[in-house]
């Protein structure tokens, strides 16, 4: 939903992780109408780190689990129910030098009282000989988003890292890879014990302690890592077709250098047990704030002192303006749907979006109009992000384009003759024929740059 240029925002939130969820859902429930700008490619993806995990295991109230994209489904479906209105795009830059704060974001600036910085992280990279010549041929930071493609399916892989992330990568793989080895700079696991445990206990995962990655090898395709012990000697090479990051992050804090404090590791600086910043009115939540524990559960509690913290300073120098919400009990969440497989008893030939082989078929081979293919996969964060953009930009079209979802996992074969790396990935025939790729999350103008473009050609 877009915001007006002219009005001034209570509280804006930038982000949408844990925190920036958990924040927008308390300062809708104080009647206060925030406004979330959720990011969508700058410093990661909508919805944070956790739409690259499988299932969460430690977040109260899931006994059985919940997958990381489900979960931050869940939280910012919470905060739309009560009254939270939400810009999906990356901001560009903010001004803290004078209030109201100024935020520019799709070219347009918004003023706000109140600001929630909850930008997350993102992952870090190695910065090895061959990583460039190798990345997304062999080598990803999401064992989560790019595991279940074909070229990682009965092969060599393997996780660097050795937190509960890379262990949980690394028992992921094994539904796919061959065996997994798990490369580890010291000489123990920094993973909870539960997850250590289940890792040394796999017979499919290979520890191989006190060693890191020295440079990569192959050719059109990743074919080995070439191991150094702790001295920094070379040691083992091992033949892999996969390697999946999982070293850590850096917190997202370019839009605030210079107009925030910041410790060393370019941390923002808050006041100890609490949210608040060097800015008055400018509050911190999530990992933009914390280099010590890094949990979805520490970033949500932050997430709600951040919107707590806020209301109070609000309220404080008389600059709440408080809505009026019709009705008091807001309606139920509305929660993405999985897309449904046709079949031939379902297929319709006019739906805008369908899933499936069959259709698939269908539409390749007797539709007229723009066909985007896109191939994802159940645990894909990435994907939960791109699809709702997808669907805009073909609601938009009024039917001038159709689209189809391809299940990696349910659909192999297909994404192995498509050769597809990765999800999401997206394709746009036009009559059998394919005109255009991307590979990742992309800005929904490309895609629909690319579909009127070739309507344009047709006319």
């Amino acid at each position: 939903m877009a915001a007006s240029s002219e009005a001034i925002e209570n509280i804006v939130v930038i982000g949408s992780g844990p925190a920036g969820t958990t924040a927008a859902i308390y300062a809708a429930r104080a009647n206060l109408a925030p406004l979330l700008i959720t990011g969508y490619q700058d410093g990661g993806i909508a919805g944070g780190q956790l739409m690259t995990t499988t299932h969460v295991e430690n977040f109260p109230g899931f006994p059985d689990g919940i997958l990381g994209p489900d979960l931050m489904d869940r939280c910012r479906a919470q905060a739309e129910r009560w009254g939270t209105r939400v810009i999906e795009a990356d901001v560009e830059a903010l001004d803290l030098s004078r209030r109201p704060f100024s935020i520019t974001v799709e070219g347009r600036t918004i003023r706000t009282q109140a600001l929630i910085l909850a930008t997350g992280a993102s992952a870090n990279r190695l910065h090895c000989p061959g990583e460039d010549t190798y990345w997304s041929r062999g080598i990803s930071a999401c064992a989560i988003c790019d595991g279940a493609t074909p070229q990682f399916r009965d092969a060599e892989l393997a996780v660097v890292g050795g937190g509960d992330s890379a262990c949980e990568e690394a028992v992921y793989l094994t539904k796919y890879g061959s065996h997994v080895h798990l490369i580890v700079r010291r000489g123990e696991l920094r993973a909870s014990r539960a997850m250590a445990d289940r890792v040394l206990a796999n017979p499919n995962i290979t520890v191989h302690w006190n060693r890191q990655v020295g440079h990569f090898s192959g050719g059109e395709w990743l074919e080995a890592l070439h191991l150094l012990d702790g001295g920094g000697e070379p040691a083992e090479v091992l033949p892999v077709r996969g390697l999946f990051y999982a070293i850590g992050h850096t917190p997202n804090t370019r839009l605030v250098q210079g107009q925030l404090q910041l410790d060393a590791a370019g941390y923002v600086v808050t006041r100890p047990g609490g949210p608040e910043t060097s800015v008055e009115g400018v509050l911190a939540a999530g990992d933009v704030a914390d280099d010590q524990w890094r949990q979805a559960i520490t970033a949500a509690a932050s997430g709600c002192q951040a919107a707590l913290a806020a209301e109070r300073w609000l309220s404080h120098h008389d600059l709440a303006v408080t809505v009026a919400r019709e009705p008091v009990d807001p309606i139920a969440a509305d929660l993405p749907q999985p897309t449904s497989t046709a079949t031939e008893a379902s297929f319709d030939p006019a739906a805008l979006w369908q899933g499936g082989s069959y259709a698939l078929r269908r539409l390749y081979h007797e539709s007229d109009r723009p066909l985007l293919v896109v191939y994802t996969s159940p645990s894909c964060g990435p994907c939960h992000v791109f699809k709702p953009q997808l669907k805009r930009v073909l609601q938009e079209l009024q039917g001038a384009a159709q689209g189809v979802e391809i299940d990696l996992e349910a659909d192999p074969d297909i994404a192995t003759q498509a050769g597809v790396t990765g999800t999401p990935t997206v394709q746009l025939f036009l009559r059998k024929e394919l005109r255009q790729q991307w590979r990742g999350v992309q800005q929904r103008s490309v895609v629909r740059e690319a579909i009127d473009g070739l309507l344009a050609g047709v006319a």
